[in-house]
């Protein structure tokens, strides 16, 4: 039997366990070390290897405490979620200890660090784009929302930088009342918003933006290492049923995306649609963590971005056709680790067994 494949994931989502699950399905062994400041992270608790690591380091040290990890461990495959960028710019030193990493190159990465410029990066590869506007003030902001309103459209912001959903509002005029308090409301009153502008201390980096009704579509995509892309699959929701396509008004945009910009191993790009047209409103540099989903695709592409980064060609073909695949979402349960003390460099790793 050949030796295990030592793959690390940095600070990480918790739906990640999903992807050392996909990793544990390879052909080859695969030994799993996964770092967090949280104890109770359950990446911590799927993996085989766990360690706590330092909650308080600039990205330049980072780079530093992830050599020496890799290093000490013969990390073969690092997967860096937390300072990408800084990681990536650093690549050859990684491959100059014998570690090989999965993520596209800080070029890539850096277009889509803001979501601005982002969008300027969407443009540019002629790929349609909600209409957007940058707000640090009161005035642009209510700018905004009076365009986007007189549209017959209703607004929301979220920060120019951030992951997943974070910091997102729909933006209304509505006035606060009890029925708010019911259920899950992420409507906040623009009133407010321009109140907090105006007191704040610091600049803000907004987006307001028209909000675009569902379904979203999350292409999750694998492209070799001169960003050609090798698979791509979108999935929709459609409240609890799910669902997969292929269609070209999706998977072309991306692909033209992702080959404009040289996207390397695993990324998302989510589109949602104006006036019934696809329009591309997130690109994500890392593995969105619903990309487990695929496996029903007979796709691994957490695998296969190993292989890749190990100097393979993956088997990227899907089993049959995914359009034709319906389904929902089950979850499992993992033990936590035990309680862990505030982490104090040095502190030995907690050593998993499965």
């Amino acid at each position: 039997m050949s030796a295990p494949v030592r793959v690390w994931l940095n600070r990480t989502y918790a739906e990640n366990v999903f992807f050392i699950e996909q990793l544990r399905a390879a052909p080859r062994p695969v030994r799993i070390h996964a770092t967090h400041v949280d104890g109770d992270s359950p990446v911590l608790a799927a993996a085989d290897h766990a360690t706590l690591e330092p909650g308080d380091l600039t990205p330049d040290a980072y780079v530093a405490y992830a050599l020496d990890y890799c290093a000490r461990h013969s990390i073969d495959v690092f997967l860096p979620r937390l300072n990408q960028l800084a990681i990536s710019l650093h690549r050859q030193e990684f491959e100059a200890i014998g570690t090989a990493l999965v993520c596209p190159p800080a070029t890539a990465i850096a277009a889509f660090d803001s979501k601005a410029d982002g969008y300027a990066a969407i443009a540019a590869a002629g790929l349609p784009t909600p209409p957007w506007w940058q707000v640090r003030t009161a005035d642009e902001l209510l700018a905004a929302v009076d365009l986007i309103e007189a549209a017959g459209l209703t607004a929301c912001l979220k920060p120019a930088s951030g992951a997943g959903g974070e910091g997102f509002r729909v933006l209304t005029r509505e006035p606060f009342g009890l029925h708010r308090l019911a259920g899950w409301d992420s409507r906040v009153q623009v009133d407010q918003v321009t109140a907090a502008l105006e007191a704040a201390d610091e600049p803000a980096d907004l987006l307001v933006m028209p909000y675009l009704e569902g379904p979203e579509i999350s292409v999750d995509c694998l492209g070799d290492r001169d960003g050609t892309l090798l698979a791509a699959v979108g999935r929709s929701k459609h409240r609890r049923r799910r669902s997969f396509t292929t269609a070209p008004r999706y998977l072309e945009p991306t692909r033209r995306l992702v080959e404009s910009v040289g996207m390397s191993f695993l990324s998302n790009v989510q589109f949602r649609h104006l006036a019934g047209e696809p329009v591309v409103i997130d690109v994500n540099t890392r593995p969105s963590g619903g990309l487990h989903q695929l496996r029903l695709c007979g796709l691994n592409l957490p695998w296969n971005a190993v292989q890749l980064a190990l100097g393979e060609r993956p088997d990227t073909a899907a089993t049959g056709d995914p359009a034709g695949i319906d389904y929902t979402l089950v979850s499992g349960i993992q033990p936590v680790l035990p309680r862990q003390t505030p982490f104090a460099r040095g502190l030995a790793p907690v050593e998993l067994v499965h």
